[in-house]
């Protein structure tokens, strides 16, 4: 009994596979929201943080962007919306997003883009202003499967960031 106890211990530890996870976290919530573009309008659409080697882009869907007070709108992710994870071979910054001509390096590793998961967007008046607007980026149920099947699972990019734009 002992023996046949000792093979299915040994059966089961041997047959466990942990994968070859190499990412373990994505945590952007501390890293500001940037954009291309010197001043963020309605129709802007491309957002990015970037962290050393790392960077996480936002693609909105077009229009989602409203100069009024609105309630929480939802865009899902993949579909309406788009977030990609991107890991570098060095770090990067934001000339390699923003350069008519992509800089040669640093190069993409490893591209993962979300499978699921939504953009809540909340737009509100700016304090103190009758045409300023924060849009207000939330990620919620975001999932990330990367090439070798396996689920990124400690998220931390909760809050997007907050954008401003203005009526005019």
């Amino acid at each position: 009994m002992k023996n046949l106890f000792v093979l299915c211990i040994l059966t089961l530890s041997l047959s466990c596979d942990d994968g070859e996870l190499q990412i373990e976290t994505i945590d952007f919530d501390s890293v500001d929201i940037s954009t291309c573009e010197s001043t963020v309008t309605t129709s802007s659409t491309i957002f990015f943080k970037i962290s050393d080697n790392e960077a996480l882009i936002l693609e909105l869907e077009s229009g989602v962007l409203k100069n009024e007070v609105s309630e929480t709108f939802s865009s899902a992710i993949p579909g309406k919306s788009q977030l990609t994870y991107r890991i570098f071979s060095d770090d990067v910054d934001s000339d390699y997003f923003c350069d008519d001509i992509p800089t040669a390096t640093p190069t993409v590793m490893e591209e993962i883009e979300a499978e699921d998961g939504e953009v809540l967007i909340t737009t509100t008046l700016a304090e103190g202003s009758t045409d300023t607007y924060e849009h207000t980026l939330e990620l919620s149920g975001i999932t990330f499967i990367t090439s070798t099947d396996q689920r990124i699972t400690d998220l931390q990019i909760s809050e997007f960031g907050v954008i401003t734009t203005t009526a005019n």
